[in-house]
């Protein structure tokens, strides 16, 4: 992948890489559309499918979480991706299996709060994951998805801080009719937890039309117990938090006006889901 890589370069082709942990679903293939429109019509479009194991926590759904490789390249064709990249564990974190890796790439300040907070290794897994990504595919542009929100943000900072010469572009978040947010873990959704699953959106609903009637800017406390209050309606759904903070530096609001953002993670059964939105 670096040889090819360095050939398109020398070539003075654009490269775009969408990187993605697999099963991919229509959001997904919104991201490359974009990507290949961004690198234009004698580029190149690079996908990846890895699912890392750094970012999962010791309890989390690495072992279960879907892969269908299969269908994964079926749908990279079709979409007319030039390279699907899907490396091995060995390849990504050389002497892991042996206790011989130990470098990883770590944001300070974006990753604190809310899925940082929630899930304390997480983030250090991504950054890491995707430096490897920008170092091996060595993309003149990458494409992330909105719904992971502080995802994108701590991805753009660490490509900003490292000097990275990737542009990093954040595409809109895909949802279903009902409004759900597209996701591979949607899968795990079966019978009446597909139907308690649209409390996210439902929640992101409720808290913008209360911000939007108010007069003046909102209490925060008073939107996350209303949002607390919903998902306790569902039978099967748990709040993990509900967080309204300012969309550039991500820092939480104490009171929640117009242009606000919004992001929330709630277990769903034992699926758990995140979304965003601005306000």
């Amino acid at each position: 992948m670096q040889r090819l890589a360095r050939d398109w370069r020398r070539e003075g082709v654009e490269i775009g890489c969408v990187p993605t942990m697999g099963c991919l679903h229509a959001g997904h293939l919104s991201l490359i559309e974009r990507a290949r429109r961004e690198a234009g019509p004698g580029g190149r479009l690079v996908v990846s499918v890895y699912v890392n194991p750094t970012q999962f926590g010791p309890r989390e759904d690495f072992s279960t979480y879907p892969r269908d490789l299969k269908r994964d390249a079926r749908l990279c064709r079709e979409a007319g991706v030039d390279v699907l990249f899907a490396p091995t564990d060995e390849q990504m974190y050389p002497g892991a299996f042996e206790e011989k890796y130990s470098t990883y790439v770590i944001e300070e300040e974006l990753s604190r709060g809310m899925e940082g907070a929630s899930r304390p290794t997480h983030f250090r897994g991504v950054t890491t994951i995707v430096a490897k990504l920008f170092n091996i595919i060595q993309p003149h542009l990458a494409v992330f998805g909105a719904k992971d929100y502080q995802q994108a943000a701590i991805i753009e900072r660490m490509a900003k801080n490292l000097n990275f010469p990737v542009r990093v572009l954040v595409a809109p978040t895909l949802r279903e009719e009902d409004g759900l947010a597209m996701s591979s873990r949607n899968k795990y959704l079966e019978g009446e937890l597909r139907g308690e699953a649209v409390v996210l959106w439902r929640s992101i609903e409720k808290v913008r039309a209360a911000v939007r009637s108010a007069s003046r800017p909102v209490p925060a406390g008073r939107l996350k117990t209303m949002v607390q209050r919903l998902v306790r309606s569902q039978a099967h759904a748990r709040l993990d938090y509900v967080e309204f903070f300012e969309p550039e530096s991500l820092s939480p609001l104490a009171k929640v006006g117009r242009g606000a953002h919004i992001a929330l993670a709630v277990f769903v059964g034992e699926t758990r889901l995140i979304d965003n939105a601005r306000l």
